[in-house]
């Protein structure tokens, strides 16, 4: 399938995990890639993947708590590929695991420069780019901690539901352009992140996988699906929802 030849997408934190298989995804469908990432090992061998397979990708080193980082992002990915069409803001961090009273200032900053500011500096400089084509997408990377509460994740909890607020209102500030902004929430996905959090403890996996209706946790291309409907003239009628990929935690 080619529904998104002639795409130009750009997707942050895309080294690993998710934004990984949801690059490959979208150049497996046509489209051309900007794999952006903090570490340059992985980013580029997401490109690499990408090309090796016949598809197009570029790789652009963006720490998205810089301003300039991101500014440069975009504007590279205009000049490399003469447009924007569609965003992923997926770039974030989880390094909490205490309760609210026992957190730190500088834990609370970190990631909320990450997770929010990020996503909003992003969105940012991508919008004006998108508002160029008739039709555009952004698709940014929330989680179930965003749609209620996260015990021992209370800050990150906090930065979550704030990206849902900073999709939702994006979704209403440009649907009459032709901009379609959504979120996806993620419950626990098979990436670096799950296997640091139980450290390989089969007993801490099996717990985790049990929270989940479908007994199982979720893989990074379960969710890359659910960004390319997101972002194809299938959701053309879909804007400001931030859709749960959680194998049921959410009806619990």
């Amino acid at each position: 399938m080619n529904n998104f030849a002639d795409k130009v997408v750009l997707i942050t934190g895309a080294g690993n995990g998710i934004g990984r298989a949801t690059a490959l995804a979208f150049a497996q469908q046509g489209a051309s890639v900007v794999v952006a990432d903090i570490n340059r090992a992985d980013g580029e061998e997401t490109a690499a993947m990408i090309t090796q397979a016949g598809g197009i990708a570029t790789f652009m080193l963006c720490d998205v708590t810089k301003d300039q980082d991101v500014q440069s992002m975009v504007e590279g990915t205009v000049e490399t590929y003469g447009k924007l069409d569609i965003a992923f803001n997926n770039a974030g961090i989880e390094i909490e695991q205490s309760k609210l009273a026992d957190g730190d200032e500088a834990t609370y900053d970190k990631i909320m420069d990450v997770n929010v500011k990020g996503v909003w500096r992003c969105m940012k400089y991508q919008i004006p780019a998108l508002l160029k084509q008739s039709t555009s997408a952004i698709v940014n990377t929330a989680s179930i901690a965003g749609l209620g509460a996260a015990p021992k994740m209370s800050i990150y909890s906090a930065s979550k539901h704030a990206v849902i607020g900073l999709t939702k209102s994006a979704a209403v500030e440009y649907g009459k352009k032709g901009l379609r902004v959504n979120a996806i929430c993620p419950a626990v996905i098979d990436t670096e992140m799950f296997r640091r959090a139980t450290q390989n403890d089969p007993q801490k996996e099996q717990y985790v996988k049990s929270l989940h209706p479908v007994g199982r946790i979720g893989q990074p291309d379960e969710v890359a699906a659910a960004v390319l409907y997101l972002c194809s003239d299938l959701a053309g009628f879909t804007t400001g929802v931030a859709l749960p990929i959680d194998g049921g935690a959410t009806s619990i």
